[in-house]
């Protein structure tokens, strides 16, 4: 019992603040996504591929979650797109104060109208963990079997969008696309669905629409037309 009440309690606490990072984002114009996955799903990847096209329309920050290291970070970097590495320690998550901490200490802030979170490889924890974000991505692999939406129905019950990474791997591995999608809408019904090789660039262009339009959207709306 206890267990659960300070579980409540850290998640409580944690809502107080993305409420105030949802208010700054909303007052600035920032359309933030928070992309959850499990180790090795392609998700860096994913960044690299679709950011350079990205960057050329809309000024980018990417915060990249991890326990150790900054591989990633220095991986995102290369796009020309700025990113900054928060590493956990042991946390398996990254939570609102995370956020927070940055934004604050970066000057510009107010000038990005894209932020993009590459939350700790971990389908648990992230799910549960407000950001204050516009929109949480899910990215798994097929690798990873088809059946993964079902055994993490909280990663996809949060998520408003799924990707299937790796269809280049299809031929190779014991994976059903529409099984895979069958599982997921069974969770969550409402979810967008996209199927991408980031090998061969099946499937990005679409992301990239899908992003696009979600991003002007939220500064169409916050313009007052």
């Amino acid at each position: 019992m206890e267990k659960i009440l300070l579980n409540e309690k850290i998640l409580a606490k944690n809502d107080l603040i993305a409420e105030e990072l949802r208010s700054f984002y909303k007052k600035n114009g920032i359309f933030v996504l928070n992309i959850l996955s499990s180790p090795g799903s392609g998700k860096t990847t994913l960044l690299e591929k679709i950011l350079p096209q990205m960057k050329e329309i809309y000024n980018i920050l990417v915060l990249i979650g991890d326990l150790q290291t900054t591989n990633d970070a220095e991986r995102v970097s290369k796009t020309g797109v700025k990113a900054v590495q928060i590493n956990t320690g042991q946390a398996c998550h990254l939570a609102a104060k995370n956020i927070y901490n940055i934004l604050k200490d970066i000057g510009d802030s107010s000038k990005i109208n894209l932020l993009i979170v590459e939350n700790v490889g971990n389908l648990v924890c992230p799910a549960s963990f407000d950001l204050g974000e516009d929109m949480k991505l899910l990215v798994i692999s097929t690798p990873e079997g088809d059946d993964k939406p079902a055994k993490y129905p909280t990663a996809v019950d949060a998520s408003d969008c799924l990707i299937i990474n790796k269809v280049d791997l299809l031929p190779y591995v014991n994976f059903n696309v529409q099984n895979c999608i069958n599982y997921a809408k069974g969770v969550n019904k409402n979810l967008t669905i996209f199927t991408t090789s980031c090998y061969t660039g099946e499937g990005l262009i679409d992301v990239i629409k899908f992003l696009k339009n979600n991003v002007d959207k939220k500064n169409h709306d916050n313009s007052g037309y």
